[in-house]
């Protein structure tokens, strides 16, 4: 089966972006950032929520168009419908059958994208297996909190800490379900 890792950037007080989805204060290079980009290859399917997906727009991501151009994309919205979609981007409704479809489909693991809302709607489901944090030494205080309103407990363990000299830091945890 394959598994959900949710691979995302985030403050110490556990915020993925600051108020008005500001990622402006994280550090967006060197050799932590490398290090995420190079791992991006070790998926074929990305799935995300619809804002974490329109967030792109600003960075020249057209509608319907691939963030990713080796993954493909599962864009969980009740609302998005692309003018010209492309073949490896769907906007579909959110079910947890298709998520549990897409696990035991064939392939590499799957790369959760975010945003904290739809992570928060996994975790209640139980369907995140892995969480690599790009941690950044920087205390936001507001913004978009990495689980959003998601209030449920889960177990970690500890599998792995890589250390940048920026202060960046990317910690493995896996979720242990009960």
């Amino acid at each position: 089966m394959r598994k959900i890792v949710y691979y995302v950037a985030v403050s110490l007080d556990g915020f993925i972006a600051g108020p008005g989805n500001d990622i402006s204060e994280f550090i967006l290079q060197g050799e932590g950032v490398e290090k995420y980009q190079n791992d991006l290859l070790n998926f074929d399917t990305v799935i995300m929520g619809r804002k974490t997906y329109e967030f792109g727009y600003q960075y020249g991501l057209t509608p319907g168009q691939p963030a990713y151009p080796h993954m493909e994309h599962y864009i969980f919205s009740d609302t998005l419908a692309f003018p010209t979609p492309h073949e490896k981007v769907q906007a579909i409704k959110l079910d947890i059958e298709k998520i549990i479809a897409l696990k035991n489909g064939e392939g590499k693991d799957i790369y959760l994208c975010g945003g904290g809302e739809f992570a928060g709607w996994l975790l209640d489901h139980g369907q995140i297996d892995l969480l690599k944090l790009k941690l950044n030494p920087v205390i936001l205080g507001e913004g978009i909190r990495l689980f959003g309103s998601s209030s449920t407990k889960v177990n970690t363990s500890l599998m792995d800490v890589e250390r940048f000299n920026d202060g960046l830091q990317i910690i493995t945890y896996e979720l242990i379900k009960d």
